[in-house]
C-alpha cells in the first residue's frame, strides 16, 4: 500500500476535495452505489447524494463493490431527487443531469469551469433521471455511443463523466 502512495483515512478526509458532487436518482441496485462510491474515492469528489430509494450504506452488497470508500466518501441521503437539487441550488452548485435530452451536451463539448461547484445526476437503471429534475437542472450532458443499445449502466456512465470532470478541473 506505501509503495501505490495511498491515502489513509484520515489523508483522504483531510484532503482538498473535487468540488462536484453525485447525485444518485432512484438507483436500484446497490452494487452500482458501491462502484460509484469507489469512482467518487477515487477522483476526491466531495460528496454523494444518495435519492429516494437509492441503498444507503452500511450494507454488505454496497461494500461489496465500493471496497471501502462508503468509510471515505461523505454522503447525504434525501427523500427525493427533486430536494438534493434545490438544496444543491441554494449551496450555489450547477447542476446536469446525465441523459440523452433534446438540446443535451455532448460530452467532449462539455465545458468544465473550474470555478463552478458543480453536481452530476445519475439515473435509474431502467427509467433514467426523474422528468421533474430534468426541468430544474441547468442542463444535460449526454454520453456520445456508436452502439445500439445507447445506453450504458450508471456506474460505467459515472466512472466516464466524473473522470472527465475530474481531468478538466
Amino acid at each position: 500500500m506505501d509503495e501505490l502512495g495511498r491515502k489513509s483515512i484520515e489523508e483522504y478526509k483531510q484532503s482538498a476535495k473535487t468540488p462536484v458532487i453525485a447525485v444518485l436518482d432512484n438507483i436500484r441496485s446497490m452494487h452500482n452505489v458501491g462502484s460509484v462510491f469507489r469512482t467518487a474515492d477515487a477522483f476526491l469528489i466531495e460528496a454523494i447524494f444518495l435519492c429516494g430509494y437509492t441503498p444507503q450504506p452500511p450494507h454488505r452488497d454496497i461494500n461489496k463493490t465500493a471496497l471501502g470508500a462508503t468509510e471515505t466518501v461523505d454522503w447525504m441521503f434525501f427523500t427525493t431527487t427533486v430536494a438534493a437539487v434545490h438544496e444543491l441550488k441554494n449551496r450555489g452548485y450547477k447542476v446536469y443531469a446525465v441523459e440523452q435530452t433534446e438540446g443535451s451536451t455532448s460530452l467532449e463539448k462539455f465545458t468544465v469551469n473550474p470555478e463552478e461547484k458543480m453536481a452530476v445526476v445519475f439515473g435509474n437503471e431502467v427509467e433514467g433521471v426523474n422528468d421533474e429534475v430534468l426541468q430544474l437542472v441547468d442542463g444535460s450532458i449526454e454520453i456520445p455511443q456508436s452502439g445500439m443499445k445507447h445506453s450504458l449502466n450508471i456506474s460505467v456512465a459515472a466512472g466516464i463523466v466524473l473522470w472527465e470532470i475530474f481531468k478538466n478541473r
